[in-house]
């Protein structure tokens, strides 16, 4: 290995954060979590009570998204040394538990309560207020999605949206846009069931709209938190990543064999690159240090995430 010094330590991107798609979705589910809960006491409807618990939730995760993204920013210490930068999937992955047990289980729980009971639904006095509020929310949460497809577009690159969330390091801005889609959708979902029990007179329809309410969140609890294990697990470099290391590894004279080459995921924004790499055996160290600096130089101008190299020169075996 080199005895070059590593990358200094840097703080990460702001924008790879997501913060701002964070406080804006923070911001619109507390307005809009209160506004749900008051048209509840109003209009008694368990798809309203539903959606409360969901914004309610949903903020909840938003603080612990920028929570885990300060203490992220840590420096490392002996006890780890390697940093911080993971606990911003801890804090994701708490998010998606949170959003499968509060939002998906809870909804589901009082929406089957309902319809065992359901039979004439009384309509309020202020029968048009739920509607109202579903309205709005939507445009809200609408805006709040807009914000946070802006912050995505340019960390998605050329790739589909689901290549996106299944691809992407930064756990931050997956969650904010599939909880703004579950967001969006459950208060469609909402406006039907409402508005069909108010037309029709029967309960069923805000049950069932509860339901499937908390079925949505629990389909998307379960899709974020396995896209978020398997970061936690440990991820390597992408395709696209891994040719440019492999390249700017073998582009100069320093050698002319990657004997095997491993890299790891240390945080959103800090890649470890370790490598064994094939050199002469008459080499003097001198000149297989200055080789793995220059090699180590390249490999930081094409893949500027990675922070951690670990080059390793040997004699190739066959």
């Amino acid at each position: 290995m080199s005895d070059a010094p590593a990358a200094p330590a840097r703080e990460p991107e702001h924008d790879s954060h997501g913060g701002g798609a964070i406080l804006a979705a923070l911001g619109a589910n507390v307005g809009i979590a209160v506004v749900k809960f008051l048209a509840f006491l109003f209009s008694g409807s368990t798809s309203m009570l539903a959606e409360s618990v969901h914004s309610l939730a949903d903020s909840g995760n938003q603080v612990l998204l920028l929570l885990g993204g300060r203490r992220a920013r840590k420096g490392a210490d002996r006890e780890h040394p390697f940093g911080y930068g993971r606990e911003r999937y801890v804090y994701a992955f708490v998010v998606a538990i949170i959003l499968f047990s509060v939002g998906g289980v809870f909804s589901i729980y009082e929406g089957v309560h309902k319809l065992q009971e359901a039979g004439h639904y009384v309509r309020p006095h202020l029968w048009w207020l739920p509607l109202a509020v579903l309205v709005i929310s939507i445009l809200l949460e609408g805006l709040s999605l807009r914000t946070g497809i802006a912050e995505s577009r340019p960390h998605k690159g050329s790739g589909t949206w689901v290549q996106f969330i299944r691809r992407a390091k930064n756990p931050e801005l997956p969650a904010v846009l599939l909880e703004d889609v579950a967001a969006l959708t459950g208060l469609v979902l909402a406006l039907i069931g409402v508005g069909l029990s108010l037309i029709t007179g029967s309960g069923v329809f805000d049950a069932a709209g509860s339901v499937a309410i908390g079925a949505l969140l629990v389909l998307v609890a379960i899709v974020l938190g396995t896209e978020v294990k398997s970061l936690l697990v440990g991820e390597g470099a992408n395709d696209v990543e891994l040719r440019a290391i492999e390249d700017a590894v073998l582009a100069g004279p320093e050698t002319d064999r990657i004997i095997h080459l491993r890299t790891l995921y240390l945080g959103p924004d800090e890649l470890l690159v370790a490598a064994k790499i094939a050199m002469p055996a008459e080499r003097s160290l001198v000149d297989a240090a200055a080789a793995t600096d220059t090699i180590e130089a390249r490999i930081r101008a094409a893949v500027p995430v990675a922070r951690l190299i670990y080059l390793e020169p040997d004699v190739f075996r066959a």
